[in-house]
């Protein structure tokens, strides 16, 4: 199976148990074994997951400000487990593909496997919500049909998606394309490198 039509189902998985109960500090219950890709997958989407939800709740007009600075730094700490996530992934392919003799002729791509998994499982999101929109009762036609398009869209782009990373992870394991990781280098969250948190004048 290639592996965009193996993660779909373990995004989609992780969209469905969060939506049980659809509510942002619900523990996380991964089913999958610990240290897995698939356990690192449904983690991933997870995060996403939760942040969607945390997102729609700071764009409350009546919400306090405390609350307001409380989920825009749970957003933060959201956006680096997200990022140290997507390293681990790469890491998992740049073990896998580790013995590969790159071709003389081979070329790098624009983004790592793992960020284009990324997109993914925030497509799954996506078409999960849209999906929602589609099928409410109290809104117009016009709304509904807008939504039936949107989703048609989703749907398509998830598909060339899924191809593109397909193609990705084919061209590295034949030695066309070749991996390089960058660490994301994020400095607002580093008190040596944010200006406010070092204290310059």
């Amino acid at each position: 199976m290639k592996f965009a039509e193996f993660s779909n189902p373990i995004f989609e998985k992780s969209i469905l148990d969060y939506h049980v109960k659809d509510d942002v500090d619900t523990p996380i219950l991964n089913p999958y074994p610990l240290k897995s890709i698939e356990y690192y997958l449904y983690l991933k989407n997870w995060i996403d997951t939760v942040q969607w939800h945390l997102e729609d709740i700071i764009r409350d007009p009546n919400i306090h400000p405390n609350e307001a600075l409380k989920i825009k730094r749970r957003i933060d700490k959201s956006n680096q487990d997200r990022t140290d996530l997507v390293e681990l992934i790469d890491s998992y392919f740049l073990d896998k593909y580790k013995d590969v003799k790159v071709l003389d002729d081979a070329t790098i791509n624009t983004e790592s496997p793992a960020w284009a998994i990324d997109r993914l499982s925030i497509l799954a999101l996506k078409i999960y919500h849209m999906q929602e929109q589609v099928d409410r009762k109290e809104t117009t036609p016009e709304h509904h049909e807008a939504c039936m398009k949107k989703l048609k869209v989703l749907k398509e782009q998830q598909v060339d998606l899924g191809t593109a990373i397909n193609q990705l992870l084919d061209d590295i394991q034949a030695g066309r394309k070749y991996m390089k990781v960058y660490k994301q280098m994020k400095m607002y969250n580093d008190p040596a490198l944010n200006p406010v948190l070092y204290g310059k004048k």
